[in-house]
């Protein structure tokens, strides 16, 4: 019967095992054989013998001696950071972004080019174009390539169902890059892969219920409940930038009108203040551009900290709008924590203390109280850094699982032995 639990077989066993011994490894970062064996319940025999395999695949190192007990010191067992490398990419702004990153999160090489408004098939090939430089920057055996891509995504076939501004529908990125790379590909969302990024190595680590809401040219929301990623039932939890906000207002992308991205996306605010500069020919805009048409969300920020009041009163209103959104957000899920991500960061106070005031006026009070808006400090890697988390979670399952059914996926009898190089 479906759901009914099943007896693991000896082969989802040791898969398990290994993943539990690396991932102990990797968050204590120094350990001894007997410490893995306290900290996972696994017998020494077990845990020596998985260490050793882990040693053999280069994963893993001596490192060095731990203070004895009274008898002879423990060999301390460590990690070896640049022994895999990955690639993460980001394709939700102006530019395809990537990187060779390797198991810590570290950034060993970049590569950005221009999307330059190119979609369809063209942007499909600049993406090859981004892997390509990677794949020949790193003299490391490759783990995989994550991608935080914009859209609706259906991460456990990676496929991108849709996406607006690359005009992508139904294309299979994982089946493609699979079968031109030989490497395994992990695809989501750009907002869900954020999330993951502050879930893994922000200043949300360890918090086991989390949203980040990414604000760039859209606007999304990623969701960690209990640990691991919330994609929901049709992979479309928290597309809020079309939740309506303005009644009758401007008409959006998706086809509606009012969305949320409409008044407080960085694409949004831009043109709003595109607008003012064009009207006011004493606009302090004009300072920080040659002309309106230059403008770009860095001016913006740097016109509303020198004072403007009317391009302070658009961040309000943006932040105004963005504060009804959350009340539902918080309405809903009820987290503790909430952060705000993208270039809209630069307003600071100005945007967030509207955020807070508006989610406060417009949900159940002590829902409201309990939960913390703030802004992330991660920065423009974090897709990046998400996408390489998806990867290191699905390939070496050093982090909690994205979904049950892929976990399950990695431990079952289906997965190849070898393949990460960790599994043999």
């Amino acid at each position: 019967m479906k759901g009914l639990a099943q007896k693991a077989t000896r082969k989802q066993t040791k898969a398990h095992n290994r993943r539990l011994v690396l991932r102990t490894i990797y968050e204590q970062g120094q350990i001894s054989r007997a410490d893995i064996a306290r900290v996972t319940g696994l017998t020494r025999t077990t845990v020596s013998d998985m260490v050793d395999r882990l040693i053999q695949r280069r994963l893993v190192e001596e490192v060095g001696y731990g203070p004895s007990a009274g008898g002879k010191p423990p060999i301390l067992v460590s990690v070896v950071d640049d022994s895999r490398h990955l690639i993460g990419i980001d394709l939700a702004s102006g530019e395809f972004r990537g990187a060779v990153v390797n198991l810590r999160g570290k950034v060993r090489h970049r590569v950005s080019l221009p999307l330059q408004g190119r979609d369809g098939q063209v942007a499909l090939t600049l993406v090859y174009q981004v892997v390509d430089e990677l794949v020949a920057a790193t003299n490391s055996p490759l783990l995989g390539i994550g991608i935080g891509t914009p859209g609706l995504v259906d991460p456990l076939n990676g496929v991108v169902r849709r996406a607006v501004n690359l005009e992508w529908q139904d294309l299979s990125l994982r089946t493609l890059l699979q079968g031109r790379y030989g490497l395994p590909v992990h695809v989501a969302n750009d907002c869900q892969v954020a999330a993951l990024a502050e879930h893994t190595f922000g200043e949300a680590q360890g918090l086991e219920n989390l949203a980040v809401v990414k604000i760039e040219q859209g606007i999304g929301a990623g969701i960690v409940l209990d640990g691991q990623l919330f994609h929901g039932d049709t992979c479309g939890a928290g597309e809020i930038g079309h939740v309506t906000v303005v009644e009758n207002g401007q008409p959006c992308r998706c086809g509606n009108l009012g969305c949320l991205e409409t008044v407080t996306s960085a694409r949004a605010i831009v043109q709003q203040a595109q607008i003012l500069a064009q009207n006011d020919a004493r606009s302090s805009l004009h300072r920080f551009a040659a002309h309106p048409a230059a403008l770009t969300i860095r001016e913006v920020c740097q016109a509303a900290e020198a004072g403007d009041e009317a391009v302070q009163q658009m961040v309000r209103e943006a932040g105004r709008c963005l504060g009804i959104a959350l009340a539902n957000l918080v309405a809903v899920l009820s987290v503790r924590r909430i952060l705000i991500a993208g270039s809209v960061t630069g307003f600071g106070s100005l945007l967030l203390d509207v955020v807070q005031q508006e989610m406060t006026r417009r949900s159940l009070a002590m829902l409201a109280c309990e939960t913390e808006v703030g802004m992330s400090s991660m920065g423009p890697d974090m897709v990046i850094l998400g996408a390489s988390a998806l990867v290191l979670t699905h390939e070496l399952g050093l982090f909690a699982p994205s979904t049950n059914q892929v976990w399950h996926q990695a431990l079952g009898e289906e997965a190849k032995e070898g393949e990460t190089g960790a599994d043999d």
